[in-house]
């Protein structure tokens, strides 16, 4: 189904905003859209993340499992995350994994999961935990989200990333990477770890508003080309790397959109997302092995 601007742009209001599921469905059917109806077009936008599974959570190839973690300072003192690896002893490259604004989605699980088969031990941690966890479904998750202190959730993310780069399964070397909400922290992971972080895959993140100078990780930014909501901020974010010297590559995607890289929704753009996550992998196994 081809899928009017006009939808993508609620779509991506209604992801990043209060707005409920009924309300983006009766705001897309009130819309005059070219080649079909609102309603339908958004409907086809919603997640599916039965259909979008790459790796199953009993490949034999990967042990997980979930585990908690302290994590002082954050949104109750304690988190809880999703830990894979190969199968084997290890230690392996480190790579944590952060959602989006929704909490620990069955998608994020699978991303895990596809890092693992490439050989390294994941973290993708739940910023939810402290008030429930990931709720089910994304509109309640992103409600939730919204409702917990910034700092401290970022606190969270921070320990989870502390957690895992002194894990047993660990060989000490530590990547992160994330998507939307993800990115940004993402991004800030890179200011607040300095050289504790070896190297950094953010997705459509937010760029951080000052510190590029304590970024010491290899950077590895990947942006959609249609998303002037991040990439307003890119411009500015790209010359403080090169002002400070930062070893960093930047890509933006032709005719990709934010969350290209998420294959539970139409958005996701095949090509792109292939690309950007092989790039990922690589960059992650040169820096990090």
């Amino acid at each position: 189904m081809k899928i009017d601007p006009k939808i993508y742009d609620l779509f991506d209001q209604y992801c990043h905003s209060q707005m409920d599921r009924r309300t983006f469905l009766e705001r897309a059917a009130a819309l005059s859209v070219i080649g079909g109806s609102g309603l339908a077009m958004a409907q086809a936008l919603l997640p599916n993340y039965a259909r979008a599974q790459m790796i199953s959570f009993t490949d034999k190839r990967i042990k997980a499992r979930y585990v908690k973690y302290p994590s002082p300072g954050g949104s109750s003192g304690e988190m809880r995350g999703y830990l894979v690896h190969p199968a084997g002893n290890g230690p392996f490259p480190a790579v944590l994994v952060m959602h989006e604004n929704r909490g620990l989605n069955p998608h994020i699980e699978d991303v895990a999961r596809r890092a693992a088969v490439e050989g390294f031990v994941a973290l993708a941690p739940d910023g939810l935990y402290p008030i429930g966890g990931y709720p089910g479904n994304d509109d309640d998750g992103k409600v939730m989200q919204k409702k917990l202190d910034r700092e401290k959730l970022r606190i969270d993310m921070l320990n989870s990333a502390k957690f895992l780069k002194a894990h047993a399964l660990s060989n000490g070397k530590l990547g992160a990477t994330g998507f939307c909400w993800g990115g940004g922290a993402t991004n800030y992971l890179a200011v607040e770890m300095g050289g504790d972080l070896t190297a950094a895959a953010p997705y459509y993140g937010r760029a951080p508003q000052a510190g590029v100078e304590k970024i010491k990780a290899k950077m590895m930014i990947h942006n959609a080309e249609n998303d002037p909501r991040i990439n307003k901020g890119m411009p500015a974010y790209e010359a403080a790397h090169k002002a400070n010297n930062v070893d960093y590559v930047m890509y933006s995607y032709p005719g990709t959109r934010h969350a290209f890289h998420n294959n539970s929704t139409p958005r996701y753009q095949e090509e792109a997302a292939k690309l950007s996550w092989k790039r990922t992998m690589e960059f992650f196994k040169k820096h990090l092995s």
